[in-house]
């Protein structure tokens, strides 16, 4: 089955889909991340509940431009069953076999505070549906002919305040027929060694989310005000120490530590701050150096 463990290390980029309707700046970016070395795009679907051009589209039109792999972001806060079977075997059709598993922040988090969200099932019972998809069969048990071959990735948040309950999602999700996990983006070792010594043997391959950080108000920014994302002490004061090297020495934590995880991973998706698409050339070319050849999901 699809998943990033075929020995090499596997490196996606995390792109948000244009504001508006032309994509031309983030064909772009897919384009000149492929030549640094990256093996696929992550497209997000409305991130942090603000309105932005549908993931499927954006991932299409990537796909139609470069060529390369995409990882869809696939939420449930914006479709019903009916709405989630019919975008999953839309990206089948459309050869976008790659999917990540969201419930999806919640509309009160963005700028339509009024919306709706709908919720019928959460990232477990997506996975449970995209894994009957590739079995052939809809929610409802009814044939859909040929099964879809979507592989299916499951977030996972190593800091999250409740452990328990973390570790018993992350378990549900892999029964349920997750291929391979993505990390929230992390900022030391022992977030994932004391994760896996709880959790026990991991049985998917892991990729670790990196978002190297561009200055001090940048880290503090992120450790109060963004759901899943935790910046030690430590960090935090070597980016104040930092001043206007931010950026600089932000990239050069995020490499050290990638260093420190690789025996733990498989790969890892890196998150670009304030669109700083150079800087992460500049970065994945490093990560693929280090590695060697080019990764793929399909082994």
């Amino acid at each position: 089955k699809d998943n990033p463990n075929n020995g090499d290390f596997y490196v996606s980029v995390e792109l948000d889909p244009p504001k508006g309707a032309i994509a031309r700046k983030i064909i772009s970016a897919a384009e000149t991340l492929r030549e640094a070395g990256a093996d696929a795009i992550n497209v997000g679907d409305s991130p942090m509940a603000r309105v932005r051009m549908s993931s499927l589209a954006t991932c299409q039109l990537i796909s139609q431009s470069v060529k390369i792999e995409t990882i869809i972001h696939f939420t449930t806060r914006d479709r019903n069953l009916m709405g989630i079977q019919a975008d999953l075997l839309g990206c089948q059709a459309l050869g976008i076999h790659n999917v990540i598993a969201l419930t999806g922040d919640p509309p009160g988090l963005g700028n339509y505070v009024h919306a709706t969200a709908v919720y019928d099932v959460d990232s477990i019972g997506l996975i449970k549906i995209i894994s009957q998809l590739n079995r052939g069969v809809d929610v409802s048990g009814n044939s859909i002919g040929s099964p879809t071959t979507l592989s299916i990735a499951c977030a996972l948040n190593p800091t999250h305040e409740n452990r328990a309950q973390e570790i018993e999602r992350f378990g549900k999700k892999v029964e349920a027929g997750a291929h391979f996990a993505m990390t929230q983006p992390l900022y030391q070792l022992r977030d994932l060694t004391d994760f896996l010594d709880e959790f026990g043997e991991c049985k998917i391959p892991i990729l670790v989310g990196i978002m190297p950080l561009h200055s001090f108000k940048h880290a503090e920014y992120l450790h109060n005000e963004v759901p899943g994302i935790t910046i030690p002490d430590k960090v935090r004061k070597a980016m104040e120490a930092a001043g206007d090297q931010g950026a600089a020495v932000g990239l050069e934590l995020a490499e050290e530590l990638l260093e420190q995880l690789r025996p733990l991973c498989q790969g890892t998706y890196v998150v670009p701050s304030f669109g700083r698409y150079d800087d992460m050339c500049q970065f994945v070319k490093r990560i693929k150096e280090k590695s060697g050849v080019k990764a793929s999901l399909k082994t």
